[in-house]
């Protein structure tokens, strides 16, 4: 080769060194770059070639850095959910401890003057207070459900729309490796963003077919992408409970499987499960325990007691009732309704009931804190009764082995509480007839530090329970949070030193690569000396 030829190939190499130069120096906030490096090689015949542009990326640092992501978004979206409900419940002044305090206080005055009507007013008042404050925090926690439903349904959207666009650069980069040879790091690029931006809304698993396209799947292997394809996933109503937003597939005959929630732990996504089924519910279901118990509780004392009318009392309080749900997967038409019968035995919890032999009328019971599951026959008269509940079955012949249902005792019972008593002379303040009776207001006094939660707890008691759950767990999810937050960025870091674009190094480049192009021109004009040297002494 020649003194010319080698020149140009180092005016060509160089080249293209500043070129890549250049674009690490142009891209270096743009998110999802990786820095390129020229790769020289020694021409066979003399001279340099560039064997390729190749991409600084490594998958397994990506993999680790996509992963805690995931972590790190869910946590994130979590905390952003839970903070609401803590200062809801730790409110001091808008939370429900003072104003039960309040109606406990107002009963307290009634002892003291029985028939005085501003103490029978302020009862009623307080009372008023109470059930409208309760309304408004069930009011509050079934507008976070379905907030909840709605941010599933978004994330969804994105992340269908994620899985399309890496399976067209699936497509796009293998068309463009075969036509010229050469991997499309800009696309490649953005195939590894998609990935991460994918991982910030739900945990995935990436593998790499032989011919470099990406194949992505959630937790139980459902398929996302799979080369040039993607499989969307859908919302639906959770067969259990129709008010309540999951997600399912479509199988090969074209049918909707639903997902179980415990599947997604990961991204905003499962953030929004864990959420849900960790925290929101059970304060949903620990408010509802507490106002049943308070409903009931005084609306049996008050029953027992006298007006000023010489008329049993009535109920004090009204109470929403037990939801039960069938399963919309079931065969048989048969179904439950359910009532509280004693306050003292209710837990709090929500319950699956399944047929395990419809001849007999047996269910499997399945308390959802964790307890064994127990089984119970119906009755003579239809029914099944355990923890404070009775269970009406309306046709045994229609019950089938199999079919399920879902009870939420106390989920949404809040909603109907309210005061019944808006005539002062119908408080039963007292146990027999006489205006000065105050016997029956000294046992709803009473009443205040009875253990009327589960048996267990005074309403106060309960409450600074359900403050301590909620505060409990917000303090671990930022700790959780913290903790991750620290380890993403040391991953960041990890991920940054191999394929972030460093402007000192790039600038140092520049020069060097600037330097090579003038001693490659330089070659090329001493050949050109000493060819006209040559010519010259031939002339």
């Amino acid at each position: 080769m020649s003194i010319f030829s080698i020149g140009v190939s180092g005016l060509h190499t160089a080249q293209i060194a500043l070129n890549t130069t250049s674009n690490n120096i142009t891209n270096v906030y743009t998110q999802g770059y990786n820095r390129e490096l020229t790769l020289l090689e020694e021409s066979g015949i003399g001279g340099v070639n560039v064997s390729g542009v190749q991409r600084q990326f490594d998958y397994f640092i990506a993999s680790q850095l996509n992963s805690a992501t995931s972590a790190l978004t869910g946590l994130q979206n979590y905390q952003t959910q839970i903070s609401q409900i803590n200062n809801l419940v730790a409110d001091s002044d808008a939370g429900l401890a003072p104003l039960m305090q309040d109606f406990f206080s107002a009963i307290q005055d009634l002892v003291s003057a029985p028939s005085d009507p501003a103490a029978r007013q302020e009862v009623i008042g307080t009372a008023d207070t109470l059930s409208s404050q309760l309304r408004s925090v069930d009011n509050y926690l079934q507008d976070m459900q379905r907030n909840v439903n709605i941010q599933i349904g978004d994330e969804i959207t994105q992340i269908n729309d994620t899985a399309a666009l890496i399976a067209k650069l699936n497509r796009d980069i293998a068309l463009a490796t075969a036509k010229t040879g050469v991997p499309p790091n800009s696309l490649l690029n953005q195939r590894d963003q998609l990935v991460n931006s994918l991982s910030e809304r739900v945990e995935v698993r990436l593998t790499i077919q032989d011919g470099g396209s990406y194949n992505i799947a959630i937790a139980n292997g459902q398929p996302l992408v799979s080369g040039t394809e993607s499989f969307a996933l859908e919302t639906i109503a959770s067969a259990g409970d129709p008010n309540r937003i999951v997600l399912g597939y479509r199988d090969s005959a074209g049918n909707i499987q639903e997902l179980p929630e415990s599947l997604f732990d990961g991204g905003s996504l499962g953030g929004l499960f864990s959420f849900r089924a960790e925290t929101l519910d059970k304060v949903q279901n620990q408010v509802g325990h507490i106002t049943v118990s308070l409903a009931m509780a005084v609306n049996e004392q008050h029953e027992m007691g006298v007006d000023l009318n010489g008329d049993l009392g009535e109920a004090f309080f009204s109470i929403g009732s037990p939801t039960v749900f069938a399963n919309t997967k079931n065969t048989g038409t048969a179904v439950l309704s359910a009532a509280f019968t004693d306050a003292a035995g209710l837990t709090g919890s929500d319950y699956d009931l399944k047929v395990s032999d419809a001849a007999s009328g047996e269910f499997t019971i399945t308390r959802r804190d964790g307890s064994a599951p127990f089984t119970l026959t119906l009755d003579a008269a239809n029914q099944l009764v355990f923890d404070g509940l009775t269970l009406t079955l309306d046709d045994p012949l229609v019950l089938v082995d199999g079919d399920r249902y879902q009870l939420q005792p106390t989920r949404r019972v809040a909603a109907g509480f309210d005061n019944l008593i808006g005539d002062t002379a119908r408080i039963a303040a007292g146990s027999g007839a006489g205006s000065g009776d105050n016997r029956n207001a000294l046992a709803l006094q009473d009443l205040q530090s009875a253990s009327l939660v589960g048996g267990r707890a005074s309403l106060n008691q309960a409450y600074a329970s359900l403050v301590g759950f909620v505060g409990n767990q917000t303090n671990i999810v930022q700790v959780n949070l913290t903790a991750q937050e620290g380890l993403t960025q040391q991953i960041r870091t990890m991920q940054q030193s191999e394929s972030g674009v460093n402007l000192d190094e790039e600038a140092t480049n520049l020069i060097r690569y600037q330097q090579y192009y003038q001693a490659s021109a330089k070659i090329i004009e001493v050949g050109g000396t000493l060819l006209d040297t040559i010519l010259g002494l031939r002339s």
